[in-house]
């Protein structure tokens, strides 16, 4: 592992991406939300997929430079057409479409045609809850996922996020609708260790536990995990007419699809006490008696948020497949990447000691 100071990271992240062709504006909101996801431990939707987003630039599949258009409002619900831009920009872009019609209407629904993988859906709902509104995001893909009971990928890990606020940090939940990520094995393979039973499947079926021989992602709890990912696949795609699933296994180029919805606490409730009740609700379940070896009961998000407060601190460690893959895209690029692949531990320590 290497640990890089966080600004630094961001800012070699920015180079990358502009040097990969992304305007200034798509590679700072993307750099953003992969440092991000690294420093809350989400390695799997961190840095290690720029080159990825460097080759689907050249590939044609984003484009690094395009700006949504809002085709059409209907109410709370709005249409926007993310021209395969970016997928931070585009879902940043919904989201503050969704709080704008929540803050007038009290609920806000901004579907995004033709994105491109956007990282971490939880940033996206976390922008609603530092308003002071429920943010809910949701994303839909290619397969990467097997149906329950099927042995090739037939859905997406298609993601869920969603963020209440509360005094201090929101209350975030943040999950796939697989048992894991697939950046989860791709971080397995840069890290070069194995992966548990379950978390996907081989080209027979089978359980895989070496993370280059997983044809499929196995979906959270067998059939639930495949019921969720089908119904957030009609609500992000098949709801806007820009079905992702079935014309992918029908041997048709794949779209992505994302989903913001925004929900103005006043309209519901009155927000003095919408916030009394949920400090109320999360004391009660942090009271519970603890099973043993558990130290404490987190809430959704907790633990991200402390592990973000220390990394962005203290450094964020990437793996040594990582390093060495965004070495090898800087050299391609001509980025110069010196002082972020050549950081040490030493220098960790250094600015730990210039705090003191």
């Amino acid at each position: 592992m290497r640990t890089v100071p966080a600004h630094d990271l961001h800012e070699f992240a920015v180079s990358l991406l502009t040097a990969g062709g992304f305007t200034q504006h798509h590679a700072e909101d993307t750099a953003r939300v992969l440092v991000w996801a690294n420093a809350r431990g989400a390695d799997s939707h961190g840095v290690l997929r720029i080159p990825r987003y460097v080759e689907m630039v050249e590939q044609g599949r984003i484009d690094p430079a395009a700006t949504p258009d809002i085709e059409r409002y209907e109410g709370a619900v709005a249409i926007m057409d993310a021209r395969n831009m970016p997928g931070a920009t585009a879902m940043l872009a919904a989201m503050d479409e969704a709080v704008g019609i929540a803050e007038r209407l009290g609920t806000g629904w901004c579907s995004a045609r033709n994105i491109t993988h956007a990282g971490a859906v939880g940033y996206y709902a976390m922008q609603a809850a530092e308003r002071g509104l429920l943010g809910i995001v949701m994303s839909a893909s290619r397969p990467l996922m097997a149906y329950h009971g099927a042995r090739v990928s037939g859905l997406s890990t298609n993601p869920i996020a969603i963020a209440v606020p509360q005094d201090g940090h929101p209350l975030l939940l943040d999950m796939s609708t697989s048992t894991v990520a697939f950046g989860k094995i791709m971080h397995a393979r840069d890290a070069g260790t194995a992966i548990p039973p379950g978390w996907g499947i081989d080209e027979t079926g089978a359980p895989a536990t070496d993370p280059a021989r997983v044809a499929a992602l196995a979906p959270l709890g067998g059939p639930k995990g495949s019921g969720l990912s089908l119904m957030i696949e009609v609500l992000c795609s098949v709801l806007v007419g820009n079905p992702a699933i079935s014309e992918a296994l029908a041997g048709s180029k794949a779209t992505m699809n994302g989903l913001a919805l925004a929900v103005n606490i006043g309209a519901f409730a009155e927000k003095e006490v919408f916030a009394r009740q949920i400090a109320e609700l999360v004391a009660a379940l942090k009271g519970l008696p603890t099973t043993a070896g558990t130290d404490a009961i987190l809430m959704p998000g907790e633990r991200g948020f402390r592990l973000a407060e220390a990394r962005y601190r203290d450094g964020i460690p990437l793996a040594g497949g990582t390093v060495a893959r965004l070495a090898e895209l800087a050299e391609r690029l001509d980025v110069p990447s010196d002082a972020i692949l050549q950081t040490t531990e030493g220098q960790a320590h250094t600015a730990a000691r210039s705090r003191l």
